[in-house]
């Protein structure tokens, strides 16, 4: 898409950088810290069933993700406006999150819908993410996307700390006691045994993206309106088509598109099953992975700044590729603690008491935060590298692909981990793939070249 005649309004570029920390809570309070370890260890039978579970939802999602987005973003290039589309998604997403209040401990005959709810939002928050996506070309000159994909990651973990945040102060309550973090009863009245607090993620989310959502819709501006939906749709299906061979005049667009499949599919199941895997691994409840959510989000806001300014420095690629093998560091990490040893059971640690009182726990929060510093930069440089390799004519459509191949996660890493996980009964087992897709995602981007390499 071509940039305007004229300078963007701040507040255009303002409404822009909100969506992200408008859609975070679901990653940060339904995804990864508060909603998934609670349905995990509460509303599953067993911690190991329901990280299967999980992954099979999310895989389902996936599988949705991938087959409609390439779709959606060439019916966008073709229809024009975005915002439609983003304010359907939103209603999608917000409605999946304010149904996961229904999922009420120890009931199993809930499961399926909770999940259903949970495939319904994931959808919904990554299509709407498509389509705005596609309105950030239109913000800035080239040599200023890095740092404006970096504000907006930014904000976004800006947005999923404070969320959580309050989440822990006055909503999600230990097991143990009853009481949030600031040792008091759930607000509004909500029953702690009956784990209402933590079943509130869900609706707290679809509030939080009504509120934050409203600049970007009042304050950005859409394209103007090209052909009308039916024949949009046709002309989108015309350029789906059309797509392979231009995507083999475009190897290295294509070789990136791959590595994002690959890598992405493996950090995002990371996220959604780490609360899980350390409420398994270490008995922690919402309490103990709310604050560590809170510690490895404020590492991942000042790793999508910085990440944002060596992305205009040194290039995407450099800083995808130097993330990766920073996450394969920690994963290879995170798999080598266990309870009460570490280094693969070599060393046997202590007993502790307090927060994160043993060797592991301590192990596990600093690589933890190790991943929460490189995921920012990893995200937001993928996205300017996208920008870069794909022609302007078909923005939305490469976003489409973009979602395809970056948001499959649901479909490969988190069925790969269910299944894993279901075999052999173990987190450990099914957590391990996710080292082999960060190894390939490494090896593939180290052949791609944009301008800045």
């Amino acid at each position: 898409m071509p940039l305007p005649a004229s300078p963007v309004p701040r507040r255009a570029v303002l409404g822009w950088i909100l969506f992200d920390p408008a859609c975070q809570p679901y990653f940060t309070l339904i995804t990864t810290f508060i909603f998934a370890p609670y349905f995990a260890s509460t509303v599953a039978p067993t911690p190991a069933e329901g990280q299967a579970l999980w992954g099979f939802a999310t895989g389902a999602a996936g599988l949705v993700i991938a087959l409609c987005s390439p779709v959606l973003g060439a019916v966008a290039d073709a229809a024009g406006r975005r915002k439609p589309f983003i304010l359907a998604f939103g209603l999608m997403m917000m409605a999946g999150a304010a149904l996961l209040w229904l999922a009420a401990p120890g009931d199993p005959a809930r499961i399926p819908l909770v999940l259903t709810a949970f495939a319904v939002g994931t959808i919904g928050v990554e299509f709407a993410t498509v389509f705005n996506n596609a309105i950030m070309p239109q913000l800035a000159p080239p040599e200023r996307l890095g740092r404006l994909s970096g504000a907006g990651w930014a904000a976004g973990y800006f947005g999923g700390l404070v969320s959580l945040a309050l989440m822990l102060a006055f909503f999600a309550t230990s097991p143990d006691t009853g009481l949030t973090l600031l040792g008091r009863p759930p607000a509004f009245g909500l029953d702690a045994a009956a784990r209402e607090g933590d079943r509130f993620s869900g609706p707290f989310t679809a509030v939080w993206f009504a509120v934050l959502v409203l600049p970007m819709f009042l304050f950005v501006p859409d394209p103007p309106a090209g052909l009308p939906l039916k024949a949009a749709f046709r002309a989108g299906l015309d350029g789906i088509r059309a797509l392979l061979p231009r995507l083999r005049a475009r190897p290295v667009l294509a070789r990136f598109l791959l590595a994002n499949m690959i890598y992405a599919d493996g950090l995002v199941a990371l996220f959604a099953f780490g609360g899980i895997y350390a409420a398994g691994t270490f008995g922690w409840g919402s309490v103990e992975i709310g604050i560590f959510g809170i510690l490895l989000t404020i590492t991942g806001t000042l790793g999508a700044l910085a990440g944002g300014w060596l992305d205009d420095w040194m290039g995407a690629r450099r800083v995808i590729l130097g993330a990766l093998l920073v996450l394969l560091f920690a994963c290879v990490g995170l798999l080598s603690l266990e309870r009460d040893a570490v280094l693969f059971g070599l060393v046997p640690t202590a007993p502790g008491t307090g927060l994160y009182g043993t060797v592991p726990e301590k192990a596990y929060v600093g690589l933890g935060l190790l991943i929460g510093l490189v995921a920012g930069p990893l995200q937001a440089a993928s996205r300017t590298l996208l920008v870069r390799l794909a022609p302007a004519e078909n923005m939305a459509e490469c976003f489409g692909l973009f979602a395809l191949c970056g948001k499959i996660t649901s479909f490969a890493a988190p069925t790969s981990v269910a299944i894993m996980t279901a075999a052999t009964d173990s987190q450990k087992a099914g957590v391990a793939v996710l080292v082999a897709f960060f190894a390939l995602g490494a090896v593939l981007v180290a052949g791609v070249r944009d301008d800045r390499t």
